[in-house]
């Protein structure tokens, strides 16, 4: 049994859509689960839609999700190059041995041409005017010319392409793991270009060669790969090369179910598609990202992995390890996955709720740091046992907990003027004086005492405590006052209920 290789193989043509990132991490987990090798190769082949900047991203955005690549750009291996760009002195050959066994031929058509010959179908009523079995005798190729005059127009440096020559009467089966088996008649195929007149490959050839040199066993890409997976089935074929399994992903949905999940989606309901934020370098355009918008990488792997794949149980959270393990090709789904904007909300919530004390804290002090608030990690950690359940993504850390670092200069004025009697002054003096008097401020002991101390003084419990949220926030907002005293401490509460007083 062949060792398995797969390889994910995006072009840098812009930021990586989520979909895509679940292709590599499908390929991932089906390395791991098998023990096997997984690469990442950049298919930079369409040098006119070369985006810079955006190889960097693709590899920072595996980077973020933990999909680590065991060869590849920036890392290396044993079949380096692995930038298309580097190869292209490899692929002509293998152009060049379809050409010599009569399987590719070459075209001189000029772009007139070409428009001419999809007009003239057209109006023979075709329905899909293309260049191929029906139309490619009436063109200018190497299948019509004389010898001579294709020597002589190469050799004075006629702009030409190479195309593959496919048969008109052949079925061909793709034997596919998700799908099952895809029979397709070359009759409805066109004779694809193999080599641009630019001199570099085009996806079918450079692929398939790469995919041959580099070992790889599992092609595991999306679905909208499906129809060239004939071409390429016949292409290994011609080459006389072993096929690689192929499993087409289905498409990533809209949250309504109709059609492909694109960026337009995400703009206009307020979400991510893409993993890191991008920052285009030519319109200067910034979409965001799930990393910047405070999702935890964990939890974005997670939700990505369960939009197409079934693991059979009732089992929704998953470690990297566990989705190694429970990962099956066999168990994706044929059908598009709706994307779900508050699921992946959910998922972030339920991460954020599991990460430990000391690394929530981390991650405030972090933000707080940002902000220019110095504290000890204890400081950190006592505001997070408290906050953290209210979390959904990672600016709600400061969102929940900002009152703690800044003490409020203005109050809601709503709320001052709903709880404000003519004794709050008298009442919150008061309490002052008890709050002096405490000797044990933490959260249990302090609630307790407070609630005797309010009751024994006849004061309104509501009005007390929504008085003392206002001192404290600013706001009707927050924890328990308890929780909230006992980690501002006895100054910081008595200097901002008098603030409060002073306010009336």
């Amino acid at each position: 049994m062949r060792k398995i290789r797969v390889r994910f193989a995006p072009s840098p043509t812009g930021p990586l859509h989520i979909g895509g990132v679940r292709t590599a991490l499908y390929n991932y987990l089906f390395a791991r689960k098998h023990n096997g090798k997984f690469l990442l190769r950049i298919e930079d082949t369409d040098q006119n839609r070369y985006v810079p900047g955006a190889e960097e991203y693709i590899i920072e955005s595996l980077n973020w999700c933990g999909i680590q690549f065991d060869e590849g750009v920036g890392v290396g291996g044993p079949h380096e190059p692995y930038r298309q760009s580097e190869r292209k002195h490899l692929y002509y050959e293998y152009a060049e041995k379809l050409l010599r066994e009569g399987k590719a031929y070459y075209a001189f058509d000029t772009p007139e041409e070409l428009e001419e010959m999809r007009n003239r179908l057209t109006a023979k009523g075709v329905a899909t005017p293309q260049y191929d079995y029906l139309s490619r005798n009436e063109m200018v190729n190497s299948l019509v010319l004389p010898a001579e005059e294709v020597e002589v127009r190469i050799a004075r440096g006629d702009s030409y392409v190479i195309r593959a020559l496919i048969p008109a009467d052949r079925e061909i089966v793709v034997h596919d793991l998700i799908r099952g088996e895809v029979k397709v008649h070359t009759s409805r195929l066109d004779d694809k270009v193999l080599f641009k007149s630019d001199g570099m490959p085009t996806y079918h050839l450079a692929n398939i060669v790469d995919d041959h040199l580099m070992e790889i066993t599992h092609v595991i890409r999306g679905e909208e790969w499906l129809p060239s997976a004939p071409l390429h089935q016949l292409l290994y074929d011609y080459f006389g090369w072993q096929a690689p399994e192929f499993a087409h992903l289905p498409l990533l949905l809209k949250p309504d179910g109709n059609g492909k999940l694109s960026k337009r989606d995400g703009d206009r309901l307020g979400f991510p598609v893409f993993p890191l934020k991008w920052v285009d370098p030519v319109s200067k355009e910034v979409s965001s990202g799930y990393r910047e918008s405070g999702y935890l990488p964990d939890a974005f792997v997670n939700m990505l992995a369960l939009l197409g794949w079934n693991p059979g149980s009732e089992q929704e959270i998953f470690s990297m390890d566990e989705l190694i393990e429970a990962f099956s090709i066999e168990r994706v789904g044929k059908h598009g996955s709706k994307f779900d904007p508050e699921k992946a909300r959910w998922f972030n919530h339920h991460y954020i709720s599991a990460l430990s004390d000391t690394d929530a804290a981390r991650i405030l002090q972090e933000i707080a740091i940002g902000k220019g608030f110095e504290a000890d990690i204890q400081y950190h950690i006592s505001i997070v046992k408290i906050v953290k359940e209210r979390v959904t993504l990672i600016p709600e850390f400061w969102d929940q907990s900002f009152f703690f670092f800044i003490e409020p200069d203005v109050f809601d004025e709503k709320l001052k003027s709903k709880i404000w009697r003519p004794d709050t002054v008298q009442v919150m003096q008061d309490i002052v004086k008890f709050i002096e008097q405490q000797e044990d401020l933490t959260a249990e002991v302090l609630e307790v005492a407070m609630k005797d101390f309010i009751k024994d003084r006849g004061f309104n419990m509501g009005q007390v405590m929504n008085t003392l949220r206002l001192a404290l926030v600013g706001s009707a907002f927050g924890p328990g006052i308890a929780q909230i005293i006992s980690i501002l401490g006895r100054d910081k509460t008595i200097h901002r209920i008098k603030k409060l007083i002073m306010s009336a």
